[in-house]
């Protein structure tokens, strides 16, 4: 399965209409995607509200690096990711953060019920 990136702002909007898990430390989107069924593409972002640019960079980077761990394990082929910090990513133990994004993951891989998950 390969893993690629999201990177246009479009594609950031159409993963905002999907399904989103939240959690303590990251908040995932989630969408059927528009790319190949044995595909999984992923974007991340941080806004200011988080902290300075040093306090994003490393809550996107702790992102990357636990996005790059579970979501072969965890994510479904032919979809779209987005994982959004939230103030606790950066600050937050490393074990606390993997099993958020495990826990958001697999919300996310349930079948839809129409209604996001909180």
């Amino acid at each position: 399965m390969k893993i690629s990136r999201l990177r246009v702002r479009r594609d950031f909007l159409y993963v905002a209409q999907g399904r989103k898990a939240v959690r303590t430390g990251v908040v995932i989107q989630a969408r059927d995607g528009r790319c190949p069924q044995d595909e999984i593409r992923v974007g991340f972002t941080a806004t200011r509200k988080i902290g300075g640019a040093v306090t994003r960079n490393r809550a996107k980077r702790r992102l990357k690096e636990a996005a790059r761990l579970l979501l072969p394990l965890h994510g479904q082929a032919g979809n779209d990711y987005v994982f959004i910090a939230r103030a606790a990513t950066a600050g937050r133990d490393w074990p606390q953060l993997l099993d958020d994004v495990t826990l958001a993951l697999q919300t996310l891989a349930r079948p839809a019920s129409g209604e996001t998950t909180d």
